[in-house]
């Protein structure tokens, strides 16, 4: 039988979130505590859980077809590799920062300076545009340390809520990119696996839209019903009922979650009662 191979980081939150994709893309996976390799009893899926930093050569190499992979990782990694979907978890920044005691003006700060990083690669370049010249000193485990052992001028590392910041004393100071959970793919990947792919992607979409939107029942009188549609950015037009009571209807429609208590303001606003607010497990277009 077919199967594609996916890899998801070995421990950690982008395991955690990868796993609950899946799930919720309705594929059960029989794994258990340590293992390295398990399989889908529902859908022709082999799992891989792999370290973080090696899943970009296992892509190139075609050891696995696909993964979920921090989109921060490929471009430090992996940039010759192609991203399917983004996925819109697991979100992060590429930073540099620096003690917290000490003045910052601008990028040419870090003009020969020292810099400890894990991401070597996108350090260069960006600090190459910038026009800026450091030393950098690599490091593979934590480096916000550094600094305060005189490793260090500076780090560059991921920052996703600036907590290890700032208990190191440290500060952001620039942001050099912007990150998330993404569907990579490997070059290598076979026709059959590619039919798979699509599969799956169908599966996803459909979570991340449910995702973003949120079901939204109301009553609205007749007299302000046409103020009241003109306020709902529904998928193509709300569902218009009649109510029991006579000069009265119920609205049905979808709204995105990011504009949400905006939408909601308005509507109470134009004489909008009775608004039921329903999450959405899948959507399906």
């Amino acid at each position: 039988m077919t199967k594609i191979k996916i890899a998801i980081q070995k421990s950690g939150r982008l395991n955690e979130d990868s796993l609950r994709i899946l799930k919720d893309c309705g594929i059960s996976i029989d794994n258990g505590k340590d293992q390295l390799k398990a399989s889908s009893r529902n859908f022709p899926m082999e799992v891989f859980y792999l370290r973080n930093g090696d899943i970009p050569q296992y892509l190139r190499d075609g050891v696995v077809d696909i993964a979920i992979i921090g989109e921060n990782v490929l471009i430090e990694k992996g940039e010759d590799i192609t991203v399917a979907e983004k996925l819109g978890f697991s979100k992060c920044k590429v930073s540099l920062a620096i003690p917290k005691s000490i003045g910052y003006t601008s990028v040419k700060y870090f003009e020969g300076k020292r810099i400890a990083t894990s991401y070597p690669n996108t350090l260069n370049n960006y600090l190459a545009e910038k026009g800026v010249t450091a030393d950098l000193h690599i490091i593979n485990g934590s480096v916000e340390i550094a600094p305060n052992i005189g490793l260090a001028d500076a780090i560059c590392d991921i920052v996703s809520s600036g907590s290890t910041l700032f208990k190191n004393n440290l500060k952001e100071v620039e942001v050099m990119l912007k990150s998330e959970a993404v569907l990579a793919v490997s070059p290598k990947i076979a026709l059959e696996q590619k039919k798979l792919l699509e599969k799956l992607q169908f599966r996803i979409q459909s979570v991340l839209r449910a995702r973003k939107s949120k079901y939204v029942l109301l009553n609205a009188p007749n007299d302000k019903l046409n103020t009241i549609l003109k306020l709902l950015p529904g998928m193509r037009s709300p569902t218009v009922l009649p109510l029991a009571e006579e000069g009265w209807s119920s609205i049905h429609t979808v709204l995105n979650k990011d504009r949400f208590w905006e939408v909601i303001d308005e509507l109470k606003q134009a004489g909008a009662e009775g608004i039921l607010v329903c999450p959405i497990e899948k959507m399906v277009l």
